[in-house]
């Protein structure tokens, strides 16, 4: 699946539970050049999944930092079309 900025990324098991953690707003995202993903406060175990995903314009770090300098991950409406796709299936 093509994603805002024409990066593909294949939608895993794995990067559709990110995108899920996401949504639930349990996710957070460092705000440098390459962000990393945090779900329920530790680093994911993928990041090179995590940063195609951002990438890829599916995720995007939302406004207000946290206490250990991240910011809530937000979806994208790709992420969110994404999600859609695979509920519906």
């Amino acid at each position: 699946m093509s994603g805002s900025e024409g990066v593909t990324v294949e939608l895993t098991h794995r990067a559709m539970a990110m995108l899920k953690a996401v949504a639930q707003h349990r996710a957070e995202m460092s705000t440098s050049c390459e962000p990393d993903l945090f779900v329920d406060g530790f680093a994911c175990c993928d990041q090179m999944t995590a940063h195609a995903l951002a990438k890829g314009g599916y995720v995007r770090p939302g406004t207000g930092a946290t206490a250990a300098g991240r910011v809530p991950a937000e979806l994208t409406e790709a992420g969110m079309a994404a999600l859609s796709v695979t509920a519906a299936a």
